[in-house]
């Protein structure tokens, strides 16, 4: 972003965060714009950007509602799921394949 103060990667003054780190402690940005950001140098590529908020005016994070427990659960649960044999995988499914790792490959099933 352009016009704002940049940092480099841990240097910021006291008094900012990050999302993550705002979150370590029980805040959200609460609609705050961001103030700085910081920049941490790569060798291949572009540097990677966090960028910063100020912490006084961070806003408590909203407390879970059990319909949002339950909506999140149901949604884990639906990512378990196997759209091909309907099995509970026992795991999340990778996007890649888009089913469980037996209906992906079942010739290395039958040769195990």
């Amino acid at each position: 972003m352009a016009g704002i103060p940049t940092y480099r990667w841990r240097l910021a003054p006291d008094g900012l965060a990050t999302r993550r780190q705002l979150r370590a402690l029980g805040l959200r940005p609460g609609g705050q714009d961001v103030v700085a950001q910081l920049e941490r140098p790569r060798r291949r590529r572009g540097p990677l950007v966090a960028y910063l908020y100020e912490v006084g005016k961070a806003k408590p994070v909203r407390p879970m509602t059990p319909a949002k427990c339950a909506a999140l659960a149901k949604a884990n649960t639906a990512r378990r799921v196997c759209p091909e044999c309907g099995r509970d995988a026992g795991y999340v499914i990778p996007a890649e394949l888009g089913m469980c790792t037996p209906c992906a490959y079942p010739e290395e099933q039958h040769a195990a």
